[in-house]
């Protein structure tokens, strides 16, 4: 089977709109990662490996990410920031992959969400590990919690997104669309633009709390101790558990449920 070119996999595998998408495409791909993995995928779609092992893969990686932060120092964030970039592209491969050959299935489907469940989850609850010293004098202890209070709050705003489409489906009524996730109340409708301005809310993504987490363990060793990664979990904590009641409420007032 012959190497189909860049162009080739780019008309297949990114089809109009992919890259548009308001909430499906993060911005690292649109910038950066849907280039490099394009360069992957053309080495693989020739090979033997399926889009379902290629999403098993990501979701060690994103776990090791996690794992990854148990490491004291510096060198724990810096290995966990690396896995998350080669979890975001085994993401982005896999549904290539899948698309090209056609594989595309609803057990597909499902492990990709299940890897970003436990991928997302395992990075905060290392985050706050990291934070608290866990093979230091520090053990367990409550920035560990707060860690684990962060990892709850990104399940639960996924949850939450998904259960929309997992209510209409039993409801008989087709997949949500774009327009209906504008409140129906003006006012609210206001409060959800400002928020979502501020993007607040992508900081308990993978991505950005890697980035985030990297940043304060940079400090920390210039500092000499964990100030700036308690922090980081800190907001983090804050964040999850504030997106978790706004984005339940902004499910709510809007028209996604009609």
């Amino acid at each position: 089977m012959s190497t189909p070119t860049a162009a080739e996999l780019r008309a297949v595998c990114h089809p109009e709109g992919l890259l548009d998408r308001r909430s499906g495409e993060h911005w690292a791909g649109r910038l950066y990662m849907r280039q490099i993995s394009l360069q992957i995928t053309r080495r693989v779609v020739g090979t033997r490996v399926t889009p379902n092992q290629l999403t098993y893969l990501m979701i060690v990686a994103g776990i090791a990410a996690g794992a990854a932060l148990t490491i004291p120092g510096l060198a724990g964030p810096v290995l966990a920031a690396v896995l998350i970039q080669v979890y975001l592209l085994l993401d982005c491969v896999d549904g290539e992959v899948a698309r090209w050959r056609r594989q595309t299935s609803v057990t597909g489907v499902y492990l990709d969400r299940v890897g970003h469940y436990l991928s997302e989850a395992a990075l905060l609850v290392g985050a706050g590990l990291h934070a608290s010293d866990v093979f230091g004098d520090g053990g367990v202890g409550g920035w560990a919690f707060l860690g684990a209070i962060a990892a709850l709050g990104a399940i639960l705003i996924k949850s939450e997104t998904d259960l929309v489409d997992v209510s209409r489906a039993r409801s008989g009524l087709a997949p949500v669309q774009d327009a209906a996730s504008v409140p129906r109340s003006t006012g609210a409708a206001k409060a959800r633009k400002i928020a979502a301005s501020l993007k607040f809310h992508r900081l308990v993504g993978g991505v950005e709390a890697s980035l985030l987490l990297l940043a304060a363990g940079i400090f920390d060793a210039m500092h000499g101790d964990l100030l700036f990664s308690r922090i980081a979990v800190a907001v983090l904590a804050g964040v999850a558990v504030l997106q978790t009641v706004l984005h339940l409420a902004s499910i709510l007032l809007s028209s996604r449920l009609k």
